[in-house]
């Protein structure tokens, strides 16, 4: 579907610190570090990466946009969203049902602590 997205940052290095933790709830791993710059996934399948905007302007995050990942589970969305309030997210959205997109969507919002909207969201019917 996609190859990466890029989250704009003002402090990488900070940032990976907050997405380290936040995206181990939903078994995304780090795949690379370096001063800077950050990146979780894998080498053949789709990637997260930190970094200052590339232009060399101030990150400002986007109105109307956000990142969602895929939770295995219900309780994966619960622990996202518990470890991003940790972390120095703030709530955008409680984890719970939203059956207005469907019957068993579960998701949960949340901004990083730069404001940037993300997202874990869990399809499956039960657990």
């Amino acid at each position: 579907m996609f190859s990466h997205i890029t989250i704009g940052s003002r402090d990488p290095d900070k940032a990976a610190i907050f997405y380290d933790a936040v995206l181990a709830t939903l078994g995304i791993e780090p795949f690379y570090k370096r001063q800077g710059r950050a990146s979780w996934g894998t080498l053949t399948g789709p990637k997260i990466f930190i970094g200052t905007p590339f232009d060399g302007e101030p990150h400002h995050p986007g109105n109307g946009w956000h990142a969602a990942f895929l939770a295995p589970d219900r309780a994966s969305v619960d622990a996202f969203h518990a470890k991003a309030l940790e972390m120095g997210g703030t709530s955008d959205g409680e984890p719970g049902l939203r059956p207005h997109y469907h019957p068993n969507y579960y998701g949960a919002y949340v901004r990083d602590p730069e404001g940037n909207k993300l997202q874990a969201v869990c399809h499956s019917k039960k657990g």
